[in-house]
């Protein structure tokens, strides 16, 4: 339910309706040229009415009705083919914002934009029909298909993460969004970008070592934006926990920018440490490392340039904000290491944001001693290692200068238009989906018995069946049938009873990994100085995602994914490292890599004994999942005495793949529909602007049903035919029954009818009137006909 401010509470409360509304299109004030209009809300849902629950996606539709202005005609003003100077305000796309209340003061009702406009001639009508914001959600759907979580045989995802991530194709964000999204060959390039809303899975980049659930869990009290990834325990042999993601593009070292953040909370978790670091893929087997660190509980920052193996150097910084603040902070680290030549001594500096908003860096700082230096190299991953709750981690290159703090600070540069609920339904993979990002959506509200739907400010709300886990114990609002409720009907079917409840789910926990399609190419390829190939391969759509290829060198190959480059198309010519980016994206059927040349010499794509060098191996599940079942009943319980067993069976469903989580949902269902809820229908209320889909109302009818119960308001229908009339019709789904069936003073009838039959012939009555075999054979009568009709 929405606040409203003291004076139109106290307005609503007395019950005086005096109406009024304000309406803009295109930003242009039309509420005088307002004839008539109507706003619907409501969830589309697949369970059966009277169940005490209710999932799926809600669309609010507006339709006005729009006269003329200064003596010209609404059609002249507003129709497809009226001046661009006016028509545009009413155009398909325009925005439209709706409010409506009393005299007292109105509320937000819809914000979303135009579907259609339609103008009959000869009349002063224009009519338009706008939708909500699920109108920005018709983009395709594209969810990354990460192979870790089957390699693992972990979750790598929930269906969470998938809902929040199509958000965020459409621009509609949780917290902050990557910095450099699009890929152009001289801007900076978001590498890696992991929301840690409920999932490994990244926007940008690719999961590669995925942690054990055991050590985790995700969050969203106390995180920094929306949801956190919250360590439990440290991985083996380690002090802390770590996730590592493959970047979007190999860049190389020396001659990149790269600067690491995330989000965290220094309040939560069960250490006080967190870093960020970089492996590099040098000559041979030494691994090269550059990391961030940050120590709240020493007040310390640490920057490290050198190798894996624990060469190096490093730098710190002291600021007494981070241990004596509690909270969120914004971290970050920038690791210059753009240098001619084939080494660099990388500057660094340090950066972050404390909980009351202070802004802190350190001295940017070079390193000299030789430890530290970094020899040719490509970026091979990036690895968050953490003890606190962390959020929205990102790694961005190609900054053209070292970032002022101005340019660190991403607040104000987004607006938060999401908020989710607690990640449910873990995904060893991610199914493959179709169709809009609305359409996908929808698909796994059903699927999870979640609501999906904008408010009327705009904003996006997830919410997931764990609403329906307890019954609610306050209203939001009390309706009365002395002055509120107009009309209502109460009904109570036995469909609406579910208490054997059956959800399929697919079992992964015995698939493993194994090699999908090799592709060898068949060309070497020549890459000019300071300049760029685009290299296509198909790749069909069941193959799962591969990063940019390893690059090799003359002492160590790497196994799969691979690329050598080399300065002669000769056999025997010395491998190049450090000399070529590598961006790989999925892109209509093809897997398309572009190689960019940071040298001024000619490379080629040609291994050691002179043969094409590009090798592309992908990954897939050993096996197909197996369907299984989880079920959720109890045997002679209250509800199967007196209703007798019925049965609810989920529709099957990729995005149900745990046990554990399908006895969630199964026992929920059960849960809202042991017993029968009594159905409200649609009831007629004195109009309130304060009510919102998902709000709970004491329904009091004590003129007829003597109903005094709470309900759901699971649809919104308010009309406005003219000045100063308003009709408000609610859905409502009921919260909990009238009790359970007590059939005081009743004894029910038996299913069937138990009264014996009666007795019929005797034996000795046959024989006597039939002496003989053949006497009764030719009456042609039958033993039943005997028995049950006499002789």
């Amino acid at each position: 339910m929405r606040a409203s401010d003291r004076k139109l509470t106290e307005s609503l409360e007395a019950g005086a309706r005096v109406t009024a509304h304000t309406t803009r299109v295109g930003g242009q004030d039309v509420t005088e040229q307002v004839q008539s209009w109507q706003l619907e809300r409501s969830y589309s849902t697949d369970l059966p009415d009277a169940m005490r629950a209710f999932s799926g996606s809600s669309a609010a539709q507006l339709q006005l009705q729009l006269s003329g202005s200064a003596g010209t005609s609404a059609p002249a003003l507003y129709s497809p083919w009226a001046p661009r100077s006016t028509g545009d305000a009413v155009r398909p796309g325009q925005s439209v914002v709706h409010a409506y209340g009393t005299d007292a003061g109105t509320l937000p009702a819809f914000r979303g934009s135009v579907r259609n406009r339609s103008a009959a001639s000869g009349t002063d009508t224009v009519q338009l029909t706008a939708l909500d914001g699920a109108e920005r959600l018709h983009g395709p759907a594209e969810l990354p298909k990460p192979y870790a979580g089957f390699y693992w045989r972990r979750p790598v995802a929930t269906a969470t993460w998938c809902v929040d991530e199509l958000l965020r194709q459409a621009g509609l964000h949780s917290c902050p969004p990557p910095r450099y999204p699009e890929f152009g060959p001289t801007e900076p390039l978001t590498l890696v970008y992991a929301s840690l809303h409920g999932g490994f899975a990244a926007t940008y980049g690719q999961p590669e070592i995925v942690p054990d659930p055991r050590h985790y869990s995700w969050t969203r009290a106390g995180a920094p934006h929306e949801m956190a990834l919250v360590p439990h325990a440290a991985a083996p042999d380690t002090a802390s926990m770590t996730a590592t993601w493959f970047p979007r593009s190999r860049v190389t070292v020396p001659g990149s920018r790269l600067l690491a953040e995330a989000w965290v909370n220094n309040a939560v978790g069960f250490g006080s440490t967190v870093a960020l670091e970089m492996d590099l893929n040098r000559t041979g087997t030494s691994t090269g490392r550059l990391r961030l660190a940050f120590d709240f509980a020493a007040g310390k920052v640490y920057m490290h340039s050198g190798t894996r193996e624990g060469g190096g150097w490093y730098f710190s910084w002291t600021f007494a904000a981070l241990k004596e603040q509690r909270g969120v902070f914004h971290i970050g680290g920038l690791f210059d290491t753009v240098a001619p030549g084939t080494s660099v001594l990388p500057t660094v500096k340090p950066y972050f944001i404390a909980p009351d908003g202070t802004r802190y860096h350190g001295t940017a700082v070079t390193f000299t001693d030789a430890s530290a230096a970094q020899p040719s190299a490509e970026l091979y991953q990036l690895r968050l290692v953490t003890q606190l709750a962390t959020e929205a981690v990102q790694l961005t290159s190609g900054l053209p200068a070292v970032p002022a703090l101005d340019e660190f600070d991403q607040r104000g540069e987004w607006t938060k238009e999401a908020r989710l609920d607690d990640a449910i339904l873990p995904l060893h993979t991610i199914p493959r989906v179709s169709g809009s990002q609305w359409e996908v959506i929808t698909q796994i509200a059903k699927a999870s018995m979640s609501t999906a739907e904008f408010d009327e400010r705009g904003v996006f709300h997830w919410r997931n069946y764990t609403r329906f886990a307890k019954v609610p114990t306050a209203p939001d609002l009390t309706l009365t049938s002395v002055r509120d409720i107009a009309s209502l009907t109460v009904t109570e079917e036995i469909d609406a009873c579910r208490n054997y409840c059956v959800q399929p789910y697919k079992d992964w926990t015995s698939v493993t990994v194994t090699g999908g399609t090799a592709y060898n190419d068949t060309v070497v390829r020549e890459i000019p100085g300071n300049t760029s190939v685009t290299l296509k391969y198909v790749l069909a759509d069941e193959e799962f995602d591969v990063g940019p290829p390893n690059v090799d060198d003359d002492q160590s190959v790497a196994p799969g994914f691979s690329v050598r480059f080399a300065a002669a198309n000769a056999a025997g010519a010395d491998a190049v490292k450090g000399a070529v980016d590598i961006l790989a994206r999925r892109e209509e059927g093809h897997l398309v890599l572009r190689l960019t040349n940071r040298t001024s010499q000619r490379l080629y794509t040609i291994s050691e004994d002179g043969k094409p060098s590009v090798r592309i191996q992908t990954l897939k599940p050993s096996k197909e999942p197996v369907e299984r079942q989880a079920t959720s009943w109890a045997s002679g319980s209250t509800s199967e005495r007196f209703y007798g067993r019925q049965e609810f069976h989920a529709e099957a469903s990729d995005w149900i793949q745990d046990y554990r989580a399908a006895q969630d949902l199964a026992s929920a269902m059960r849960a809202a529909g042991q017993y029968p809820v009594p159905v409200l229908g649609e009831v007629e209320v004195l109009y309130d602007p304060r009510i919102q889909l998902g709000d709970v109302v004491r329904v009091v009818d004590s003129s007829g049903a003597a109903l005094d119960t709470y309900a759901w308001v699971v649809g919104i229908k308010t009309q406005s035919s003219g000045p100063g009339t308003l009709r408000q019709t609610l859905a409502l789904r009921g919260t909990r029954t009238n009790g359970v069936p007590a059939d005081s003073g009743l004894t029910p009838d038996t299913p069937s009818d138990r009264s014996p039959l009666p007795d019929g012939a005797a034996y000795t009555d046959v024989a006597a009137g039939y002496p003989t075999l053949g006497d009764l054979t030719a009456s042609r009568l039958t033993w039943r006909a005997i028995k049950e009709n006499g002789l």
